[in-house]
Order: C-alpha cells, then structure tokens, then sequence
C-alpha cells in the first residue's frame, strides 16, 4: 500500500472530503468522541494517508511543526480502517521518515491513547507525561528522538 504525503493546500477535494470522512468514521462513529475535529490546525500540517482502489482512506495522520519546542513536530488524528495487518506500522514509518525529510526534524511528539501506547514504544517512542484525559479517553504524552534510531 503507497502513502501520500500532502500539504494542506495541494489536498483535493476528493481526498480533503476521504481524510475527514474517515476521521469521523473512526473518531466519531467507533470511539464516540465528540469534539470538534475542524480545529484549525489542517491548513498547517502535513496529511499522511493511504487509499483503497475506490479512494477511500484506510489510514491516515497529521503532522505539523510543535510550536513550543522548535525542531520537534507533531502527529495527531492517528487512525486506520483495518487492524491487525501492520498499517498502523507502515503508516508511522512514514510519518517518521516524513518528519526528518520534510521538517528535518529531531524529535516526533504524539499523544497517545493509553491503549496504544505498546504500539508506539515499538516504534521507539517514551513516555514522557503521567496519564491524562483528552475527549473522556486516557492517553500519555510520547516521544521519539529521531537521527539513525530505527523502531
């Protein structure tokens, strides 16, 4: 599966209306989260996402520079439509190498659902916060120092 890597402003509207379909599919319909997902933040951020043969998104995230520490950016919306095959996986490979060929970043930030935090210390990221609540779900502050480290 091929992932696309896309500013903002070169998303179409195909895929601009695919990327938050699948954003409320997920966020909305199977983790009944209620918040606004149009938050502001998609004009500046890189869209990380792949497709189905008829365009329908099967994975997908967002990443954008973190502003109070420079050199270290941000992923967030982490979703994916099938579990268990190691899209998840392809998907942050992607937005790792992203990050340091893009932004020429140091550091990746995300945080994280508390259920997937095994997921994302395989991929190299620490904890770097207690547990908190984000839209009624536990989740932690992760990190990953980039620059050779393989996950």
């Amino acid at each position: 599966m091929r992932f696309e890597t896309k500013f903002f402003d070169d998303l179409t509207a195909r895929e601009l209306y695919e990327i938050l379909r699948a954003r409320a599919d997920v966020f909305v319909g199977e983790e009944k989260i209620l918040y606004p997902d149009a938050d502001g933040v998609d004009y500046d951020c890189l869209h990380i996402f792949s497709r189905d043969e008829d365009g329908t998104v099967t994975a997908y995230l967002r990443m954008f520079p973190k502003q109070e520490e420079p050199g270290t950016v941000q992923i967030g919306r982490v979703l994916t439509r099938r579990r268990g095959g190691g899209l998840g996986r392809r998907l942050m490979e992607a937005a790792l190498r992203a990050a340091t060929e893009t932004f020429h970043a140091g550091g990746v930030y995300v945080e994280a659902q508390k259920h997937a935090e095994g997921f994302y210390e395989k991929l190299g990221f620490r904890a770097v916060s207690a547990d908190f609540i984000e839209a009624g779900i536990p989740h932690v502050k992760m990190r990953r120092e980039l620059g050779g480290e393989k996950g």
